[in-house]
């Protein structure tokens, strides 16, 4: 296994209250690290396990931590030789971290404000911010004070989110950031550039900021429309990569949630967050962040277009996913219920998320433990096997073989959600006290039947590739 890591090159997706189905707030990334394989675990953190001193091994960046961190969950690298890269999880506050979505900053800024070696980046972020925040402001906060401080190594944005609010915080320089409280009636599509637009000075609930921020653009020139304050267009990138590499992603996610808006897929100036035209869904999050411009020229797998428009886009599910998750904070229940991390791993054309209630004291064997050699009992190298051998019948159109990963798909979705429900009216017989360990039993009994599942899927599709193989030889006639 590889011992260097490339920067992630990932999706986010987060929805506000009153954008949801239910109520809930939703925070959601694939996280695409460099390459194909970039193995991941599930793990639950508690606060005995919880160092007292940061200490990255991936650029030496140390911390030392406050007391009493709260319980929460996680998604590492199995191999922690090049850093931990907690990435996403759910505090017993029911506050929930994504970290992070690669961006790019400007040259100019860069000059001005250079990115610091030993800063704090994605590598350490979730795991020295959430264990130590009551609320997504909270988060806000701690991260703006950490990245003021101590600077960062990279420009990244990182979602917040608890039964309220959601938040986007967007670093740019090395010491330079700003967040944004999603208005609750919108969703954001977030690709591997800065987002946030228009910053107004004058409202603290709905905007956070770096202290000298306004007076750094003033003082060196940056802002070339003064009569506002676009902090995408003052500090982000625009280089002609990007109309290939990122605004398609923004594109295709505002074209399912907004399909009566008509926009160009190379488009900067889509906005940075929406009201959809339906209210939004797990299933939809998880369509968005497992797609392929499906039903457009643009699909790797698609029979329209050229081969040339087939290539054009990076999609947002592909060969580097190396896991999906959807945070979820539910109103309708109590605290000790509310939180559930939906968690998927592989490539996400050809998976389904497993529900997992955030108040638990343990993961199943199979995600908590991820060796460095393929194995069919880890979650993680199951989902990647299952899509090395879809990922041909995809493209040769093959109707079994995309009809079983259908077929296992809506079994995984449909599974997670009878497990939610079945839960949900039960939950209320027992305890808080009891509550942990009942999740972790829940938790279990669902990610096993969706993996038996995943091992049924397995097995067709190698009967099916078998019948494929080139060197093969069918005689005539009577033998």
């Amino acid at each position: 296994m590889k011992t260097t890591r490339n920067l992630s090159s990932c999706t986010a997706v987060l929805v506000g209250k009153k954008a949801t189905v239910d109520g809930s707030t939703m925070i959601a990334r694939n996280e695409d690290a460099g390459g194909g394989i970039n193995a991941k675990r599930f793990i639950v953190v508690k606060p005995e396990d919880q160092p007292k001193t940061y200490i990255s091994t991936f650029n030496n960046f140390q911390l030392k931590l406050p007391a009493n961190p709260l319980r929460y969950t996680e998604t590492p690298c199995a191999d922690l030789r090049n850093g931990r890269w907690g990435e996403s999880g759910i505090n017993t506050d029911n506050v929930a971290m994504s970290a992070t979505e690669t961006e790019f900053t400007n040259t100019t800024t860069l000059g001005l404000d250079p990115l610091v070696d030993d800063g704090i980046g994605e590598e350490a972020m979730l795991t020295v911010v959430l264990p130590y925040i009551h609320s997504a402001r909270e988060g806000v906060q701690r991260l703006g004070e950490l990245v003021t401080k101590y600077g960062t190594c990279e420009s990244n944005g990182i979602a917040f989110s608890d039964q309220n609010e959601v938040w986007y915080f967007e670093t740019v320089g090395g010491h330079h950031w700003a967040a944004e409280r999603i208005p609750d009636d919108t969703y954001v599509i977030a690709p591997n550039q800065t987002g946030i637009q228009e910053i107004d000075f004058n409202d603290s609930q709905h905007f956070m900021y770096s202290a000298d921020l306004k007076e750094f653009a003033e003082k060196n020139h940056l802002n070339k429309r003064p009569d506002s304050f676009n902090f995408r267009d003052i500090f982000g990138e625009d280089v002609q990569s990007d109309h290939y590499y990122n605004t398609p992603r923004v594109w295709y996610g505002q074209k399912y949630l907004n399909p009566e808006i008509k926009q160009d897929p190379q488009s900067r100036t889509m906005p940075f967050s929406r009201v959809p035209a339906h209210l939004v869904s797990i299933e939809d999050v998880a369509f968005i962040l497992s797609s392929h411009y499906q039903g457009t020229d643009f699909d790797p797998y698609g029979k329209t277009g050229t081969p040339e428009t087939r290539q054009r886009y990076r999609p947002i599910g592909m060969n580097r996913n190396q896991e999906m998750h959807i945070l979820q904070i539910r109103p309708d229940f109590p605290a000790e219920h509310a939180a559930i991390h939906w968690l998927a791993e592989g490539v996400n054309i050809f998976n389904s998320p497993v529900p997992f209630f955030a108040n638990c004291l343990d993961t199943p064997k199979n995600f908590k433990e991820t060796p460095e050699r393929t194995t069919t009992e880890s979650f993680y190298w199951l989902n990647k096997l299952i899509a090395m051998l879809a990922d041909p019948f995809f493209a040769e159109h093959d109707l079994a073989a995309m009809t079983a990963v259908s077929e296992s798909r809506k079994f995984g979705f449909a599974k997670g959600r009878s497990a939610v429900t079945k839960a949900d009216q039960e939950f209320a017989e027992l305890s808080k006290a009891e509550l942990p360990k009942w999740h972790t039993k829940i938790n279990n009994e669902v990610a096993a039947a969706i993996t038996d599942n995943l091992k049924d899927l397995l097995n067709q599709l190698v009967l099916l590739r078998a019948e494929k193989m080139v060197p093969t030889f069918e005689k005539g006639g009577e033998l």
